[in-house]
């Protein structure tokens, strides 16, 4: 007697079983990466290789000083420019360096057990700019400006001192997005952080590599590669601060207008001066009627 049901072939076991594969693949891990932090890890590198490229940042020979503060963004940028490195078609240095500020509890072990960990060059600036800052501010006004002026100058003396050809630091898209707000808001100028500078005295040129990255996937990258963060107790609990107030705006913009953002970013790279006021900028006083250009009037015919 032979039996009704017919086998079942292999393709139809594979069919049936596509769900849960997929499933499957979503969470497979890729190395020590799911699929989607191996995009979010791939998207990062491709950004940040793009900005190298198109400011023309890292050259053959150079020696980058990968400035670390121990939060995520400068955290990230080094990860990002040690894959870099290996990958790049030139060659060169990097020396990380993180400048002690001595605020009270700074865990002091922290970053030179990281780096130690990942075999680099590094260095540990010590220069108590935390006292200083307590002693000039007022007790509640914000103390980032003087704080980032003073890191800013033992910073690029020590770049100097190292030899280092261009500085790192890991100001993303959405700081340079909210510092032409702050700027425009308080200062009455059009300008951000440009994603390459040289310093007033031509001594040091900063560079910007994650200048195309958003916080968001950096925020993202840092939690899954679980970066040992330090908290900033001389800034980061000030509230209030216009900064935040711009951030907090922006972040709304992009809840309602998804993509805002990144326009505004992009309105930064195509600047029309005549479209502006600036006269040191553009020639207004020089415009007149162009007599050579051909007449738009048109002579109308009766038929």
């Amino acid at each position: 007697m032979k039996c009704s049901c017919q086998a079942t072939s292999p393709k139809t076991v594979f069919l049936r079983k596509m769900p849960a594969f997929r499933h499957t693949l979503r969470i497979r891990v890729m190395g020590t990466l799911t699929v989607n932090q191996n995009k979010l890890q791939k998207r990062l590198r491709r950004q940040a290789g793009e900005a190298v490229a198109d400011f023309n940042m890292i050259e053959d020979g150079d020696k980058v000083m990968v400035c670390l503060s121990g939060g995520k963004d400068s955290y990230t940028l080094l990860d990002v420019l040690l894959h870099l490195q290996k990958v790049a078609p030139i060659k060169f240095e990097i020396v990380a360096v993180n400048m002690d500020q001595k605020q009270p509890g700074f865990p002091e072990h922290v970053l030179p057990a990281y780096l130690k960990a990942l075999g680099i060059e590094y260095h540990i600036v010590e220069k108590d700019t935390y006292s200083v800052v307590k002693e000039l501010i007022p007790e509640g006004k914000t103390t980032c400006s003087l704080c980032s002026r003073l890191r800013r100058g033992t910073l690029y003396t020590f770049a100097d001192e190292i030899g280092a050809t261009k500085m790192a630091l890991g100001h993303h898209r959405d700081d340079i997005v909210e510092t032409f707000f702050l700027n425009m808001f308080f200062n009455g100028s059009l300008k951000a952080m440009p994603p390459k500078l040289r310093a007033d005295d031509g001594r040091n040129v900063v560079i910007r590599p994650l200048a195309y990255c958003n916080e968001k996937d950096i925020q993202a990258y840092s939690d899954f590669k679980q970066f040992p963060i330090i908290p900033c107790n001389l800034c980061g609990s000030q509230e209030n601060l216009q900064r935040q107030v711009v951030k907090d705006m922006l972040q709304e913009w992009e809840r309602k207008t998804p993509g805002r953002t990144e326009s505004i970013f992009r309105s930064l790279q195509n600047v029309i001066p005549s479209q502006l006021a600036d006269r040191n900028l553009f020639d207004f006083t020089s415009l007149k009627i162009d007599e050579t250009a051909a007449s738009r009037f048109v002579n109308v015919v009766n038929l």
